[in-house]
């Protein structure tokens, strides 16, 4: 028997009033219709709103809120022309206060709910510029034939449709501001169907674009993407097919190189534009004397770092101890660390290609003790090496997370190891976005 195909239900088209009570970890709006929670854009609690449907499912509708008939006071302009339309920003419609205070909730109740945990101290917030901040993006490009027009920028909100943005207010302005700069530079390449993304890496003083394209580029295609960046002094990487295959087409004689800076440890670190950084280095430059200050790290101390990438903490946690140890997962960033630390001069770390979410019976970097620890997993958490961090006899452990709801579990865990939630905390690592980047202290008990 054929299995029949579920209608999609037809929207309502006229406008609906509704009271928000909530806001969702996404940064909706949560109201309830006739039994139904609704999730609408545009919307803060205590908002009375109207608001059209966008979309109707079994469980949940969503919607945007078209007028706000009664604002919440926490309720600001955004500071770009096209927030409501991108979909790169959630929040930029509530002030940055009440942005903090809702991360706040976020990972308090993640502890909660998961763990049954709160932090004997709560940290003060980490936070920076709200604006101009973001010096890593990838950002989409597609030439749309009926307009004749390049498209350059984040897709819309719920959609797999990129904006129509001219300009973008997150992003570094020297990026962010050049929207339509390069819209203009796809339009008159030949290859204009043929780019689908331009990758964004910056330093403080340098640009990198890395354009991927289908197909081989014409000669005068490629002299347009060069003198472009040519013109603004920024490095032009091109990429025809995986990630293997960027490489620098200008300037041709500068290592392919960009640098940040922690100015509290008088490091200097080089990385690849490809490489994994944070993308707000003014929180990262607080983020990590804030990591090491929790872990008390002493100048007798040995120290691991897991998932420590191109060496972030493991450096400077090294100016601070004995050792430090790093592991990561890739053997590129294994390198990095070494060639960063060679050029720190810094000869007291260690670093290991390993994967963490596989046993690490045999690995002698594992049967070392470690008086402190510092995990800084991706959003899966790291529940394969919670269970065995004990076995290194760390009296501090600082866990550095992209997601609550996993440094939540992992912290239940931990717990019922024997270690005790000492202080978390909120680091705006993304204003403006619902992203919630924390900060969680454990010592044992």
């Amino acid at each position: 028997m054929a299995r029949r195909r579920s209608r999609r239900q037809r929207l309502p088209q006229e406008a609906v009033d509704a009271q928000i009570e909530g806001l969702s970890h996404e940064g909706r709006g949560i109201a309830r219709l006739e039994g139904k929670t609704v999730f609408i854009d545009n919307a803060l609690p205590t908002e009375e709103v109207r608001f059209k449907y966008s979309n109707k499912r079994s469980t949940f509708d969503e919607g945007y809120a078209e007028e706000i008939i009664t604002a919440a006071p926490t309720r600001v302009m955004p500071p770009c022309e096209f927030a409501q339309l991108c979909g790169g920003c959630s929040l930029q419609h509530m002030n940055t206060q009440a942005q903090i205070e809702f991360k706040q909730g976020v990972l308090a109740e993640q502890l909660e709910k998961f763990a049954g945990l709160a932090p004997k101290t709560w940290l003060p917030p980490l936070q920076g510029p709200t604006l101009g901040y973001r010096t890593k993006a990838r950002l989409g490009v597609r030439y749309v034939k009926p307009k004749e027009t390049a498209l350059v920028g984040f897709r819309e909100k719920r959609s797999n449709f990129l904006a129509d943005m001219g300009q973008c207010e997150v992003l570094i302005p020297q990026v962010g501001h050049q929207l339509m700069a390069l819209r203009e530079l796809i339009n008159g390449l030949e290859a204009r169907e043929r780019i689908p993304q331009i990758e964004v890496a910056a330093d403080d003083t340098t640009v990198a674009l890395i354009f991927r394209h289908m197909d081989p580029l014409s000669p005068e295609d490629f002299s347009a993407l060069v003198a472009f960046c040519q013109q603004r002094e920024w490095h032009c990487y091109l990429q025809p097919k995986g990630e293997d295959t960027v490489h620098k087409v200008w300037p041709e004689d500068v290592p392919e190189r960009l640098y940040f800076e922690h100015p509290s440890f008088d490091l200097k670190m080089a990385f690849h534009p490809k490489d994994f950084t944070q993308v707000n280095m003014a929180i990262n430059q607080a983020m990590v004397p804030l990591a090491i200050e929790l872990l008390d790290v002493q100048a007798e101390h040995r120290v691991l770092d897991l998932f420590c990438g191109l060496g972030n903490f493991t450096l400077p946690l090294a100016t601070r101890s004995a050792h430090t140890v790093g592991v990561e997962v890739s053997q590129a960033m294994v390198e990095r660390g070494y060639e960063n630390a060679k050029a720190n001069g810094i000869d007291n770390v260690s670093f290991y290609a390993w994967d963490l979410q596989q046993s690490v019976v045999g690995q002698a970097w594992a049967a070392e003790p470690f008086q402190r620890i510092l995990i800084d997993p991706p959003r899966s958490g790291a529940l394969e090496m919670i269970p065995l961090l004990p076995q290194f006899g760390a009296e501090k452990i600082v866990y550095v997370s992209c997601n609550p709801a996993t440094l939540a579990r992992d912290a239940g865990e931990l717990c019922a190891l024997g270690y005790q939630l000492s202080a978390a905390g909120v680091m705006d690592m993304f204003p403006h976005t619902s992203h919630v980047e924390s900060i969680a202290l454990f010592e044992r008990r």
